[in-house]
């Protein structure tokens, strides 16, 4: 009989430091509460408090939804699939063949050894013949792959094809990648694994995969849990990231719920074969585009994952999320990691925006009432997360400079809540969450406000600090550029504006 295999779920980890700063912020946040004037309740501010509370039952009460849908998801649903997927396995279900598809780029040495160390690892856990397409920019990391197979690679049926690309660009990379697949034959209903050359695959990744896509014959795609390891970087930075995963991971079990995911993460992914060779498929996400009223047409420079999420979307592919299934990647930040915490918001929030509108006109039928509302939902959260720091702040101007304060321990009431429901998804608690939530909710609204008229702005610093092409400094471009800037400081105007009338601000200034 086969031996039943074990998977390693997150696992919270009590620790009694991270217990007591807890205890310690709750205590301050009730003691704030007690003592604090709560000055927003007068008649000034009613109206600040009717609408923080109307927007705040409205945001709260989806973030509750999510929650309910993961634990739903987590407790339920994915236990009865897991139980499915390990009955194949060990009555022997294999695919035929196992393919990677993995872009590098002047990686460390250390990391591209650890991450084809798991390949070959989960490659030998499946037993089938397996092939590495590597899409590579730089002779430095084709010598260090061709070495290392070389000693370790020996004992089991694995290939290696790397090709060069000779464009510039990941895009470009995974483009070519694709067309050599094809051209090795690569097809069917094959699994193929999309993964960066930073990405570590956790144990048994591939076994708790790639059942998946035999019990279900419109699964087209999957991805799974991620952790992050910050080797160099402020410690600030580490929870910062520890807090995006943990709401990745709660937001995609909710997801997951309606056999979508909201992106296909181009950390590690796996496809059926047959969709990433054909030529349209390759084609988007080599040179994917957006047609913009004001920019004309742009290709993207990031967001390969959002355009095979787009590009299967369209096609009402389903796509799934394996909690239980790890992945870690490993970033390297330089500096004091501000420019880079930015900079990461800017892409991440580009490409969000830049498969917003297109996936939305697909509509609630095509995508599904859920997934096309999630999709709505984040075009308009970038607004109305503005409505109440503008409001108190106004308020704190013109009224009360005691409002701001008020307001900021309301933040830190809200925010301490809902970390509570997050920490069993972060594995731990921690006692900075309250802030950086606010904070990332803050920055990634503004982000996104600034990009929403400024779509074809793209930079990523992790791939070679590449850049936009579209860059001309001709009339037209500096025509764009500030219709651009007027329709940004149009519409934060009008906002502003409405507020101050709704707040009854304007009426008690001096015409």
């Amino acid at each position: 009989m086969a031996k039943k295999l074990e998977y390693s779920q997150r696992t919270f980890e009590w620790r009694m430091r991270d217990m007591l700063h807890l205890f310690f912020l709750l205590v301050a946040l009730y003691y704030l509460i007690a003592y604090v004037p709560n000055n927003i309740w007068q008649n000034e501010s009613l109206q600040l408090a009717a609408t923080l509370s109307v927007i705040g039952i409205w945001r709260y009460l989806w973030w509750f939804t999510h929650f309910v849908r993961a634990q739903i998801f987590g407790l339920l649903v994915f236990p009865s699939k897991r139980r499915q997927s390990d009955e194949l396995w060990e009555n022997g279900w294999r695919p035929g063949h196992l393919y990677f598809m993995m872009t590098t780029y002047r990686e460390n040495k250390d990391l591209t050894e650890k991450v084809l160390m798991s390949i070959l690892r989960e490659a030998r856990s499946v037993g089938v013949p397996t092939k590495l397409f590597v899409g590579s920019g730089d002779s430095y990391d084709e010598k260090i792959i061709e070495n290392f197979l070389e000693q370790h690679a020996h004992d089991i049926d694995f290939k290696t094809v790397i090709i060069r690309q000779n464009k510039p660009g990941k895009r470009f990379a995974i483009g070519l990648v694709l067309r050599a697949m094809s051209r090795h034959g690569v097809g069917g209903d094959d699994p193929v694994v999309f993964m960066d050359g930073d990405s570590i695959l956790g144990h048994d990744c591939m076994r708790k995969c790639l059942p998946f896509f035999a019990m279900d014959e419109n699964l087209q795609a999957l991805t799974t849990d991620e952790k992050v390891i910050v080797v160099e970087g402020p410690n600030w930075i580490r929870t910062w990231l520890n807090m995006r995963f943990a709401q990745r991971h709660l937001a995609m079990q909710s997801h997951a719920l309606s056999n979508k995911v909201l992106t296909l993460t181009g950390r590690m992914s796996v496809f059926r074969a047959a969709n990433v060779v054909k030529h349209d498929f390759i084609r988007t996400v080599e040179a994917d585009y957006l047609d913009h009223w004001l920019w004309h047409e742009f290709r993207f420079l990031s967001g390969d994952d959002k355009s095979t999420w787009y590009w299967l979307l369209r096609a009402g592919a389903n796509m799934y999320y394996i909690p239980d299934a790890l992945v870690t990647t490993v970033e390297r930040i330089e500096g004091n990691g501000r420019e880079r915490m930015v900079q990461n918001l800017l892409r991440w929030s580009g490409n969000v925006l830049r498969n917003g509108a297109r996936a939305i006109a697909l509509g609630p039928r095509h995508v599904g009432p859920f997934t096309w509302w999630c999709i709505v939902d984040q075009r308009i959260a970038m607004w109305t997360t503005l409505i109440g720091p503008m409001g108190a702040l106004m308020l704190s101007i013109f009224v009360d400079p005691l409002m701001l304060l008020v307001y900021l321990v309301w933040v830190l009431a809200t925010r301490t809540l809902l970390s509570l429901f997050l920490y069993p998804y972060a594995g731990r608690i921690f006692v900075t969450f309250p802030f950086f939530l606010f904070i990332n909710q803050l920055l990634n609204s503004m982000v996104k406000i600034y990009l929403v008229f400024r779509l074809p702005k793209q930079r990523w610093m992790n791939r070679g600090n590449q850049r936009s092409a579209h860059t001309a400094n001709g009339a037209t471009d500096t025509f764009r550029n500030y219709m651009a800037r007027y329709l940004t400081t149009f519409w934060i105007t009008i906002m502003a504006f409405a507020l101050l009338i709704y707040l009854g601000i304007l009426k008690q200034l001096p015409l």
